[in-house]
């Protein structure tokens, strides 16, 4: 199935910006679909004069009236005449007869959604008449909204045009209060009373004005004065962004969105959220967080001691080998470091390898014998890993560039080692190409007793679940290319 933009880029919609628009409606228009009591379906006209369904919504708030997926499909004939009637007309369009044809029986009226003059789109309201009884006071509540609403998307005034945060955002089960023009409440839903009671208030919330309680109720003065800002906001037009109000006892997330339905009464809708839980984890959360790369960044301390140690104990050496050795795990050892230095600085438990990589590449010749004479050079990202992959594979790499710096080339020729990097979503390959003098004969990787091989052939296999072949390039030529194949190294360990 196509995306959302390129259905209606396919419809009406042939601007970016009523693209835009049309997608702002889908992103918030659940709020519409719960204050109606009805399923809203998003359609665009095509060329051959069918009508198209690009998305669909259903209400939390009642039964649906359209159980099928309706996203895809086409109306055409009499099932079109009221979306093209409201598409042509610039007005809302209500079906006088309900319609009986489907499981329960239904009530359609079709809005335009008007962009700065044009009608992108139209939306479709279906109210399922078999719930139909009585209405309470919160029902008529939430209907004279959603009649005002429905009004401004025909006017183009709504959504607005910031995206909101739709995952975070009150819902209008959460707790509502309407404001008249003067910003005072005459409406407010349980919930909301029940928000507002945890916040510490006793009195209550409807005649109030609603910006000073809300004021009252924060215990950050600062605070308290931008969240009430932001109701007398919406009540003057305007679309302020959510905010939350924290005191001692709770912490509400306020929402607050103006109604101004062309020829209607002015006011304002204000959706609350009791986040008291929601916030106390967020901050659990941060404290975690910030002990983690506190953790990252003692461990990466320690291991640069520990390099520095090694480093001091090479230069008192006098016996080659031991120096060679040494100056190996100083390498080894400074490798991790830099994984755990990019880990203190991030918020997520992933690593830029790319970054670490160029980092850690130039130690190749400031800790071994690697002369200038040896390019190393790097092809293609590596992109993102989980810390538990990008350990493992930033020493098997550094370990595959030190043994082709170092073993590939006569002493003292110049040479070039590339490393390449193919990423396919989670999937990656890596290989390291020299054109040096190549393998010698009979050379098998799996049996070598060179320590840089066994130890890559550990964090492949043990590590990374992979696999690493070695021979001549895939085009011929000179040289040696090894191969690490790592299928899922992208992907979180369990």
């Amino acid at each position: 199935m196509s995306s959302l933009s390129e259905r209606l880029t396919r419809g009406s919609a042939s601007s970016p910006s009523q693209v835009d628009h049309a997608r702002r409606l889908v992103a918030d228009w659940q709020l519409l679909a719960d204050l109606s009591f009805a399923d809203l379906t998003l359609w665009v006209p095509l060329q051959s004069g069918a009508w198209w369904c690009v998305a669909q919504v259903r209400p939390l708030t009642a039964p649906t009236s359209q159980p099928e997926d309706l996203v895809g499909a086409e109306a055409t004939g009499v099932w079109a005449e009221p979306l093209a009637r409201a598409h042509r007309e610039k007005r809302p369009v209500t079906e006088g007869e309900p319609d009986w044809s489907g499981a329960s029986p239904r009530r359609r009226e079709v809005i335009p959604v008007r962009h700065d003059g044009v009608v992108v789109a139209v939306l479709a309201k279906d109210t399922n008449l078999a719930a139909t009884r009585s209405p309470s006071t919160l029902e008529l509540t939430y209907l004279d909204i959603a009649a005002d609403l429905s009004l401004m998307v025909a006017a183009g005034t709504f959504p607005p045009r910031m995206l909101e945060d739709a995952e975070m955002s009150p819902r209008v089960g959460d707790g509502l209060v309407r404001l008249d023009s003067s910003g005072h409440a005459v409406y407010a839903s349980p919930n909301a009373l029940s928000a507002y009671r945890r916040m510490g208030l006793t009195g209550d919330v409807v005649g109030a004005d609603l910006a000073e309680v809300t004021r009252a109720a924060s215990a950050d003065r600062v605070a308290g004065e931008a969240v009430a800002a932001s109701i007398e906001a919406a009540v003057a037009g305007r679309f302020p962004e959510p905010m939350d109000v924290e005191n001692d006892a709770a912490t509400m997330l306020v929402r607050a969105l103006p109604l101004q339905p062309p020829g209607g009464e002015a006011g304002a809708l204000v959706l609350v959220r009791d986040v008291t839980d929601v916030r106390r984890r967020d901050r659990a959360l941060m404290t975690k967080d910030a002990t983690i790369r506190e953790i990252h960044h003692r461990v990466k301390n320690n291991l640069q001691t520990v390099a520095a140690l090694l480093r001091l104990q090479a230069r008192r050496m006098t016996e080659p080998a031991a120096r060679a050795a040494l100056e190996e795990s100083v390498r080894r050892v400074a490798s991790i470091a830099v994984v755990h230095e990019t880990l203190a600085g991030s918020r997520e438990d992933v690593v830029e390898v790319d970054d670490v990589l160029d980092q850690v590449l130039p130690m190749l010749g400031d800790v071994t014998s690697v002369g200038p004479a040896a390019r190393i050079q790097r092809v293609g990202r590596f992109g993102e890993l989980p810390a538990a992959a990008a350990t493992p594979l930033v020493m098997a790499v550094t370990e595959l560039l030190q043994n082709a710096a170092e073993h590939a080339f006569e002493d003292g020729a110049p040479g070039t080692v590339v490393l390449h990097a193919t990423r396919d979503g989670d999937d990656l390959e890596v290989r390291v190409c020299d054109d040096g003098r190549g393998l010698p004969p009979g050379f098998d990787p799996a049996a070598s007793t060179g320590l840089g091989l066994q130890i890559v052939r550990t964090l492949v296999t043990s590590e990374l679940h992979g696999t690493l072949a070695m021979g001549a390039p895939e085009g011929g030529g000179p040289g040696t290319e090894a191969v690490l194949t790592l299928p899922g190294a992208g992907r979180p360990r369990r």
